[in-house]
């Protein structure tokens, strides 16, 4: 089950969202807002999977307030603009529903955070690869063609043997969370590193492949237990 809210200034349109997920029987609504600043106080207590989101709002606008967002939230734009789609996008938005939708168009969405969902969950022993959402599509990663994993703010980079390094929009860490303990250690705040991929420590620096990366001190514990155990 998806436990996820909504948020559009116009209450007819939140009826719409409430009747269509009703419809549906892997999303739970749970609260329905017309102000994203109680939206957002309403996150901070009680987490979401997933939001149906207007973007044009008096107060904050549906992309600012999901900027805003601290936890790791799917996202579906709901508006009747279509000059906000590539912005929408960008942020790694699960789709985009160009008012007004019918219900058969807003089912589609709703599959296509399922199918995220499902994606995003933590990664079984056996499983040998994981899907990261990145330039608009779900990309396929192999675990063990997998470098190392850098944090920049709310982005990671990806760093990936014989491949483009993959930007996506992901905290350090949902990202660990996702990975085997057992194949996958943090470092740093901003690195994570596959323990078969190094080469050396020393001096509080790890060597992988050509890359230099520090050791932080409050992970130092922990990565010398799982290096050499």
């Amino acid at each position: 089950m998806i436990n996820a809210i909504a948020v559009d200034d116009e209450p007819p349109a939140l009826s719409i969202i409430e009747n269509f997920c009703h419809r549906i029987d892997f999303i739970k609504l749970q609260k329905t807002f017309t102000g994203p600043n109680e939206a957002l106080k309403y996150l901070r207590k009680f987490p979401v999977s997933l939001m149906f989101l207007d973007i044009q709002m008096p107060s904050l606008t549906g992309i600012e307030m999901y900027k805003s967002v601290q936890q790791d939230t799917m996202v579906i734009f709901t508006t009747a603009f279509s000059d906000y789609a590539v912005e929408g996008f960008n942020l790694n938005a699960i789709d985009y529903l160009l008012k007004p939708f019918t219900f058969e168009r807003f089912l589609k969405a709703a599959n296509k955070a399922k199918d995220f969902y499902s994606y995003s969950r933590p990664v079984s022993q056996e499983q040998q690869y994981i899907l990261i959402r990145a330039d608009y599509s779900l990309v396929k990663v192999n675990l063990a063609d997998i470098i190392c994993i850098e944090g920049l703010d709310d982005y990671l980079k990806i760093y990936i043997m014989n491949q483009k390094t993959l930007v996506a929009r992901m905290t350090m860490k949902s990202m660990a969370e996702k990975l085997p303990d057992r194949d996958f250690v943090r470092v740093h705040r901003s690195f994570i590193v596959p323990l078969k991929r190094i080469a050396s420590v020393r001096n509080k620096t790890i060597y992988v492949d050509d890359k230099e990366i520090p050791i932080g001190s409050s992970y130092e514990e922990a990565f010398l237990k799982a290096f050499n155990p």
